[in-house]
């Protein structure tokens, strides 16, 4: 299962795990059901239907609750192994890391949403610029409900200080260990 997760063609995404795997991009799942098709799409940012209210979360982008217990268990499963335990990170490297070190390298993506770039952006901001040109709002960040699969841009509700501010817990156990890159 890791496989797949990890793989960046797949789930892995710059910015953490997406929801649905990136192949579907090119071979969507298809059902034909009572002369009527139906198909699940990866669809990395906001909904191209209003299938299900067109919320998208679940079709591609990166979600906070997800990553987040995804990171908890694979913390968990490396207490349970130990150090023998060994995935390859990412998916095709060759890089064979422990658990732990898989479940870091994961939040290191999910802040990465959130520390400014060398040109002073966030990728949550996506391409709004005034986050950066002004002043007043250079250290304002948005805890959006979810983020796009690619670019890292936050997308649905602007205010998701709940799951979404988990990521103050990430920042704080890598900064803790001065494992953040």
């Amino acid at each position: 299962m890791l496989r797949h997760v990890f793989d960046e063609r797949e789930f892995l995404s710059p910015y953490g795990a997406r929801s649905l795997s990136r192949i579907y991009q090119e071979q969507p799942f298809v059902l034909q059901a009572g002369g009527q098709e139906y198909r699940v799409d990866y669809v990395p940012g906001e909904s191209d239907s209003g299938l299900f209210g067109g919320n998208s979360n679940w079709r591609g982008p990166v979600w906070f609750p997800t990553n987040f217990l995804l990171i908890e268990a694979l913390e968990r499963y490396h207490h349970f192994y130990g150090d023998s335990f060994t995935v390859e990170f990412s998916t095709g490297s060759g890089r064979r890391v422990t658990l732990q070190v898989a479940a870091q390298e994961l939040a290191q993506r999910l802040v990465k949403l959130f520390l400014p770039a060398g040109d002073g952006r966030r990728a949550c901001h996506g391409p709004e610029s005034g986050y950066t040109a002004d002043a007043r709002f250079k250290d304002m960040v948005l805890f959006h409900e979810y983020f796009h699969g690619e670019t890292g841009q936050g997308l649905g509700a602007s205010h998701q200080t709940g799951w979404t501010a988990l990521v103050a817990r990430l920042i704080e156990d890598f900064c803790s260990e001065k494992r953040l890159k």
